[in-house]
C-alpha cells in the first residue's frame, strides 16, 4: 500500500529506491510506523496504516525578508522576528548563532542532498540523549526556546552564500547557493517535551520534520543549543535537591563560566533548574532573575582607618530630622559588645580597618548590609565587626541582611556565628538578629552539600560558582540527532553497541503514574497506534531485551509531545511558555519523580520501553538492515 495520491508506479520507485529491500519476492516497506508485506498478504503483528501520509503542506512565504543580524555579542537585536501561531518569535539571545554555525559536513550533505534531487524528501529527526549526566537516572531538557527562535528566523544572508562559495569546491553548481538564498523552515514542524521537564535516555527531547536538506542543517545548531543547556539545568536541580527547598541557591559562575555565552545563558538555566537568583546583571536584565551581591575582600583591604569615610552621618529611616555620626555609633556598640560578660570571651580586640570597611559599606547600603565576614578571622574580627554595625544600623531603625562565609569550615563556623547572633539578640534586646542571614560560598558542589547536611550547619544561602557553571563533574550532555524516518519509510542505526542503536519511526512518547502519583515508566508507540489510557492495561517492553517486559495499569497517561513550530504548515502551535512558567514547570516534573531515581547515590534506573508493536517492528527491523554473515 502507498501513500495517499502515490501512483502503483511511484509505489515501486519507492520501495526500489528510497528503502529497504529482501532478498526474494518479498519486499517490504514501513510506512509510518507499521510493517506492511506487499506481496497480496498480511502476516503476524501488521496493522492498518491510516493513509494519512507524511508530506508537509508546501509554501512559497518565506519567514523574513532580511538577515536577522545582531549588532555585537549580545548586542541589540536588529532585523526581523518571524512569524509563528503565536506571534511574533525573536531571533537567538546570541547574535553568533546564525545557520553558519553549524559543522563543515553539514553543508556539503546539503550540496550533496541537491544534486541528488532529495533536498525535498521528507525526514524525521530526533534529538535524544543516550545517558544521564552526573551519574545520576534523570536529566532536565533545556534550550528548546533558542531552538525555536533559530528555526523561525532561519536565513541564509548574502555573505554567508558568499563566505560558503570561497569552501565549497569550484564544481559546486551556482544553482545550489541560489536556493540556499531561500531556504527558511517555514515548512518544518517541531515536536518536543515542554522546557524544564524531566527527561530519560532514548527518548526524544525534539522530533523534528520537514525537508531533508532543511532539517539538516539544523542538527548542529541545535545540539549546541541544546546540550549545554540540559546539563547546566540538570547541575543546577541536583544541587538544589541535595540542598532541600529551604535554602537560598544563588548562582556565583559569570567569572569562571567558558566565555560570555556559557555565563549568560549558564544563568538563565540554573534559574531554571532551581537556583533562585544570581550575580550577573546581564542576565537578571535580559530575563528577569533576580539579582544579588555584595562585596569582595578587595573592597575590606582597601579600607585603612575611619578617616577615610568622609560622610560619617546615617538619617534615621522613618525619622527625617534625625541622623547621627554612625561612625561614632558603631565604636560605641562594639565597646558595649567588649564590655558585655556573655561575649567578651567570644573576641577581644578586633581589626579596625574591616570596621571601617563595613561601617563605609552601610552607610553606602544601609537597608541592605550584608558583609563579607572572612578576610583576617571569621570569629575573632569578622563576626563581632559585622554585629557591631548591624546593631548601629538597628539603634537607626534599619535591619542588617546577614554575613557571607568564603573559606575555612563552614559548618563550625556558621553554627559559632549563629550562637553568636542570638547571643547578641538576648544580650542587646534585638528581636530577630539572631536569625540574621548567613551565606556561604568557596567552591561548594553537590558534595560539600552533602557533607555539610551530614555535619550540621546554620547556613541559610550558598553561593555557588565553578562547580555549578562548568558542570565540573561532567563537561558535556552528548545528545545526538538521529534520522529515523525519511518519505515515510522508518530508518534505523545499528551499532554493536546498543545503546546506539536508534528506535526507528515517527513517535509518540507518554508518561505513565502509578497508585501513588509518581511516574512509572516512558512509553513510546508508533504514531498510528491508540494511545494509552488510564485503567486500561499495556505491554511496556524495553526496546532491545527480550526479557525485560511488563504490565501496567495507569493512573494517570501523559503525553509529552506538543508542537512549538510549524512555519506555515497551518499544524497548530503551542506559545512559547515564559522563563518562569518553565521553572515552575521544573520544580513540579521534579516533584512527580519517585525519590528512589532522584537520589544522587545508587539511584533506581528509570524504565523506558516500547509498546510490544513497536518492539516487534524495531526487531524486524533491525534482522532486515543487519548483514547476514557467512561461515567458511
Amino acid at each position: 500500500m502507498g501513500r495517499v495520491g502515490e501512483t502503483e508506479a511511484e509505489e515501486q520507485r519507492i520501495c526500489r529506491g528510497d528503502h529497504w529491500e529482501l532478498r526474494g519476492a518479498e519486499r517490504f516497506s514501513a510506512v509510518g510506523h507499521f510493517l506492511e508485506i506487499q506481496c497480496g498478504r498480511r502476516q503476524g503483528f501488521m496493522m492498518e496504516n491510516s493513509g494519512n501520509g507524511t508530506a508537509l503542506a508546501n509554501s512559497s512565504s518565506k519567514i523574513a525578508e532580511s538577515d536577522p543580524r545582531n549588532s555585537g555579542i549580545f548586542g541589540s537585536k536588529v532585523g526581523v522576528e518571524a512569524d509563528g501561531a503565536q506571534g511574533r518569535i525573536p531571533p537567538t539571545t546570541n547574535p553568533l548563532v546564525t545557520p553558519l554555525l553549524t559543522d563543515m559536513y553539514q553543508i556539503t550533505m546539503a550540496y550533496a542532498y541537491w544534486k541528488a534531487g532529495k533536498q525535498n524528501d521528507v525526514a524525521v529527526f530526533d534529538l535524544l540523549h543516550r545517558k544521564n549526566p552526573f551519574g545520576g537516572e534523570y536529566t532536565v531538557f533545556a534550550g528548546l526556546e533558542e531552538c525555536i527562535r533559530f528555526a523561525a528566523n532561519f536565513r541564509f544572508s548574502e555573505s554567508d552564500i558568499e563566505y560558503l562559495r570561497s569552501i565549497l569546491p569550484p564544481q559546486c553548481e551556482e544553482g545550489f547557493f541560489e536556493y540556499l538564498l531561500d531556504v527558511d523552515c517555514s515548512e518544518v514542524v517541531i515536536h518536543a517535551i515542554p522546557e524544564g521537564s524531566v527527561c530519560f535516555p532514548r527518548v526524544p527531547m525534539i522530533r523534528v520534520e520537514g525537508p531533508l536538506l532543511i532539517v539538516q542543517l539544523l542538527e548542529t545548531t541545535f545540539l549546541t543549543l541544546v546540550n549545554y543547556a540540559s546539563l547546566v539545568t540538570t547541575n543546577a536541580a541536583r544541587h538544589r535537591r541535595v540542598a532541600g527547598k529551604d535554602k537560598m541557591l544563588l548562582e556565583f559562575g559569570l567569572r569562571r563560566a567558558q566565555g560570555p555565552d556559557g555565563g549568560i545563558c549558564g544563568s538563565k538555566y540554573c534559574y531554571l533548574g532551581g537556583f533562585n537568583a544570581t550575580s550577573n546583571i546581564d542576565a537578571g536584565r535580559r530575563f528577569g532573575i533576580p539579582v544579588r551581591g555584595t562585596h569582595s575582600h578587595a573592597f575590606v583591604s582597601s579600607f585603612m582607618s575611619f578617616d577615610e569615610i568622609t560622610k560619617r552621618t546615617l538619617q534615621h529611616s522613618t525619622k527625617s530630622n534625625v541622623s547621627k555620626d554612625f561612625v561614632d555609633l558603631t565604636l560605641q556598640f562594639l565597646n558595649r559588645m567588649k564590655e558585655n560578660e556573655s561575649l567578651r570571651h567570644y573576641f577581644g580586640e578586633t581589626n579596625h580597618s574591616e570596621l571601617a570597611a563595613f561601617t563605609s559599606y552601610a552607610l553606602a547600603f544601609p537597608t541592605a548590609f550584608q558583609a563579607l565576614v572572612d578576610t583576617y578571622d571569621v570569629l575573632k574580627s569578622g563576626v563581632p565587626n559585622f554585629c557591631a554595625v548591624a546593631l548601629a544600623l538597628n539603634e537607626l531603625g534599619y535591619k542588617a541582611v546577614g554575613i557571607r562565609l568564603d573559606s575555612g569550615d563552614l559548618s563550625y563556623f556558621s553554627m559559632e556565628t549563629r550562637n553568636f547572633f542570638r547571643l547578641i539578640e538576648r544580650e542587646f534586646q534585638v528581636k530577630g538578629f539572631g536569625d540574621m542571614i548567613i551565606t556561604a560560598s568557596n567552591d561548594i558542589n553537590e558534595e560539600t552539600l552533602d557533607a555539610l547536611n551530614k555535619q550540621g550547619h546554620e547556613i541559610d544561602a550558598f553561593g555557588i560558582g565553578t562547580h555549578l557553571i562548568t558542570c565540573y563533574k561532567q563537561p558535556a550532555l552528548g545528545c545526538v540527532y538521529k534520522l529515523v524516518e525519511i518519505n515515510g519509510q522508518p530508518r534505523i542505526k545499528l551499532s554493536e553497541d546498543v545503546t546506539k542503536v536508534t528506535i526507528p519511526c515517527k513517535k509518540l512518547c507518554y508518561r505513565v503514574y502509578g497508585k501513588d502519583g509518581y511516574a512509572l515508566v516512558d512509553l513510546m508507540i508508533g504514531e498510528d497506534e491508540p494511545p494509552p489510557k488510564a485503567g486500561e492495561r499495556i505491554l511496556c517492553r524495553h526496546p532491545f531485551s527480550e526479557s525485560k517486559r511488563a504490565f501496567v495499569i495507569p493512573q494517570r497517561v501523559e503525553r509529552l509531545y506538543k508542537c512549538y513550530w510549524s512555519g506555515k504548515t497551518g499544524v497548530p502551535m503551542e506559545p512559547l511558555p515564559t522563563l518562569e512558567a518553565q521553572r515552575k514547570h521544573c520544580q513540579e516534573e521534579l516533584a512527580a519523580q519517585r525519590p528512589d531515581h532522584m537520589r544522587g547515590l545508587n539511584p533506581t534506573p528509570y524504565k523506558v520501553s516500547v509498546s510490544g508493536k513497536l518492539y516487534d517492528f524495531i526487531h524486524f527491523l533491525w534482522l532486515s538492515e543487519a548483514p547476514v554473515g557467512e561461515l567458511h
